[in-house]
């Protein structure tokens, strides 16, 4: 059974858009055509879109994806457990993937077929290009960018975990704050936007006051950091956008 290119791309949670690339670049061709020139995507074609899916999870870039995928030495078993020892690296909120991998690699073993729901289910909707292609455009060029694409690829499980312990601990402190009636402006509130700032130095790239000011910004113009934020409490992303606007003014004074 072969399906379409809209099939597919419901089934694995990604754009079409996202499909006519890997075709273009020739990481994924659709192994058949409709007699009108549709393409029409096999079995083997859903094996490999499931592995270029699980690397660019991961952070790999295309062109590592592409070298993985066609090495002619490699076992596809083998690359499924090196997938999952991948996955199994990254923290809590990845662990719904690590289960769907060995889910993968039992049914290989097993000589049992996934459906094509069952295959993609571990990416919950989200393509995988949506915001990395995104974050590239926009950042790529950047010395912060390449930075933090340096520090991210040689964090440990450990190192995910002390990270999202410490961004769980700001958060619960800052929604105290706002809890108690606390002004942005006030010492607690810059002192919690100075935290943040040197978060982001420890973690992922320098972060001067006049990049933190840019970040603020961002937080409460684009919806998706607003919304982020605003998760943890409704006005949150304004609250921190002025507390980090009145941090860099004492920081500079």
């Amino acid at each position: 059974m072969s399906h379409s290119v809209g099939q597919v791309a419901g089934f694995a949670g990604v754009t079409v858009r996202t499909l006519h690339h890997y075709d273009a670049i020739g990481l994924l061709v659709p192994s058949e055509r409709s007699h009108a020139g549709h393409r029409r995507y096999g079995d083997a074609d859903l094996d490999r879109l499931q592995r270029i899916l699980f690397y660019r999870e991961l952070g790999f870039p295309l062109e590592e994806v592409a070298a993985l995928l066609d090495d002619p030495t490699a076992d596809p078993r083998a690359q499924l457990r090196r997938q999952h020892e991948l996955l199994t690296a990254r923290i809590e909120k990845l662990q719904k993937m690590a289960a769907a991998v060995e889910h993968a690699m039992e049914a290989r073993e097993m000589g049992i077929d996934l459906t094509p729901e069952e295959r993609f289910e571990i990416f919950g909707g989200k393509d995988p290009e949506q915001y990395a292609e995104e974050a590239e455009a926009r950042w790529g060029g950047t010395a912060e960018y390449a930075e933090s694409q340096r520090r991210a690829a040689r964090y440990t499980k450990e190192d995910w975990q002390r990270l999202q312990a410490e961004v769980d601990a700001w958060q619960e402190r800052y929604v105290a704050l706002m809890a108690a009636g606390e002004s942005p402006t006030g010492d607690a509130a810059m002192d919690l936007a100075e935290e943040h700032r040197r978060h982001i130095g420890t973690w992922f790239y320098e972060c001067p006051y006049p990049m933190h000011l840019s970040l603020a910004g961002m937080y409460v113009s684009d919806e998706r950091f607003k919304a982020f934020y605003d998760s943890m409490r409704p006005g949150l992303a304004e609250h921190l956008k002025e507390a980090i606007t009145a941090n860099a003014a004492r920081g500079t004074a």
